[in-house]
């Protein structure tokens, strides 16, 4: 059995493992996991299984984690209040793992990339003028017009990434500026569409695409570790009952992801990105105008 088989193995056995135990609680209430005390069992399986798919879908594509699983919370009774600093830290701790286990993996190289480097530094530095930025901005122009605005430009972005897909691209870090600044600006102000205008903006910008999903997943966690701090500033307290579970089935998705990356060339990469992009763009637009 090589190596990448038994990792795969190992992450299998693990996530069964969660899953029973979790199933267990659902069937014997008297089992009390620590941290889901506050939670219905099956609730709280239901929320690891979707944590672990979205951010399965994250660390493989840069994107779709907080943008598909807050409106599932909200449709499972959950307040905004309740899941935007979850959200928030099971990203940060993600993020980070990602990162590490995508330059672990080989699918980027942050010691000796300097592109790699300069990209996330760029990144990340631009999430506190976003933060900043959103704050000042958001009682003067219509939320509706800056989500068509960004939704628009998530959408563009995404149909660039497919026509360019078998073509190689100059880097311009001039590009990742300003589409870092937009993709920061719209986390502050929204909670989200962070993902799809940052990997897809740095594929567009001439990155590689495996690059681009190790580096989002690294600059979105340096972004969420500063609306958690705010958010904790503001109001001091964190849901752990739900922080739990989603932390939990977040980080269980990381290794494979990783490895998924990994197998799949350059070219499927592209498309696969383009594709989710699209399609996050389009269900925004969707909700945005229903």
């Amino acid at each position: 059995m090589t190596r990448q088989k038994k990792r795969v193995c190992i992450w299998a056995v693990v996530v069964l493992g969660f899953v029973a135990l979790l199933a267990a609680q659902a069937v014997f209430p008297g089992l009390k996991l620590p941290g889901f005390t506050q939670l219905n069992p099956t609730t709280a399986l239901a929320i690891f299984l979707a944590a672990l798919f979205c951010e399965y879908l994250d660390s493989s594509l840069g994107m779709g984690y907080g943008t598909t699983l807050t409106p599932v919370l909200l449709l499972a009774g959950f307040a905004p209040l309740q899941i935007v600093p979850c959200v928030l830290l099971s990203e940060f701790v993600t993020g980070i793992t990602a990162g590490l286990m995508h330059h672990r993996a080989g699918n980027v190289d942050f010691l000796r990339d300097r592109n790699a480097r300069k990209t996330t530094i760029l990144l990340s530095s631009l999430s506190v003028v976003g933060a900043v930025a959103a704050a000042t901005l958001a009682l003067n122009i219509p939320q509706w017009a800056l989500k068509l605005f960004i939704t628009i430009i998530v959408c563009g972005a995404g149909v660039t990434v497919l026509l360019t897909a078998r073509r190689q691209l100059r880097y311009r870090s001039s590009h990742i500026v300003a589409l870092g600044a937009l993709a920061a600006f719209n986390k502050g102000l929204s909670g989200g569409g962070y993902g799809p205008l940052v990997t897809s903006g740095q594929v567009v910008s001439g990155v590689s695409s495996k690059n681009a999903v190790a580096i989002t997943s690294l600059a979105e966690a340096l972004t969420c570790i500063v609306g958690l701090v705010a958010y904790f500033v503001l109001r001091g307290h964190l849901e752990l009952a739900l922080a739990a579970p989603l932390v939990l089935g977040a980080l269980c998705s990381v290794p494979v992801a990783a490895l998924t990356v990994r197998r799949l060339s350059e070219t499927t990469m592209r498309l696969g990105v383009g594709v989710a992009t699209c399609s996050l763009g389009v269900f925004a637009l969707i909700k945005l105008l229903w």
